[in-house]
Parts: C-alpha cells; sequence; structure tokens
C-alpha cells in the first residue's frame, strides 16, 4: 500500500485520524514509521482492557496500529494508558 505524504490514516473504530509513532528497531514490528490510534476513548482499546483480563488474566490493553510498509493492521499491547506515547511523531 502506498501513502501520500498527507494521507490520514483513520481508525476504523473510533474514526479519528491515527498518530505516527517511531517503531524501536528492536522490535519484533518492524522499522519505520507505524500508526498508532492514542485516542483513550477509542473502543477498541477501552474494550481491550475487559477482554485481557478475561482471557489472560493479565491487566493490559491494546491499540489499534497499522504499519504502512507491510500492510499488517491489528492489536499492539499496552500496559497502560502512556504506553508507547514516548515514540510519537510530532509533525
Amino acid at each position: 500500500m502506498k501513502m501520500t505524504v498527507d494521507e490520514k490514516i483513520i481508525c476504523p473504530y473510533c474514526h479519528r485520524e491515527m498518530t505516527k509513532w517511531a517503531c524501536p528497531p528492536e522490535s519484533t514490528w518492524g522499522e519505520g514509521v507505524h500508526y498508532i490510534c492514542f485516542n483513550d476513548e477509542c473502543s477498541y482499546y477501552v474494550r481491550g482492557w475487559a477482554w485481557m483480563m478475561e482471557k489472560y488474566a493479565v491487566h493490559a490493553s491494546y491499540r489499534y496500529h497499522f504499519n504502512p510498509i507491510t500492510g499488517e493492521r491489528g492489536p499492539i499491547p499496552v500496559w497502560d494508558g502512556n504506553a508507547l506515547k514516548n515514540a510519537i511523531i510530532e509533525d
């Protein structure tokens, strides 16, 4: 999937613009700029807390994630509301 410089990436759950995020090079998520929905009211993130507790008995959730290089979409785990925010790319 090729993207234009000005193209906005929208979360399919809350319909808000997703945020550019610098994926750590040592991670298994791939390199470069990814997009994450950091909306704390997004239904995907909100319901993730209960789902993770029910299925895995852990206090964690996930945010919606998109890798524009591979096209991969889906959850990226978070352990609190500020997790991963330290790598947000400000335009």
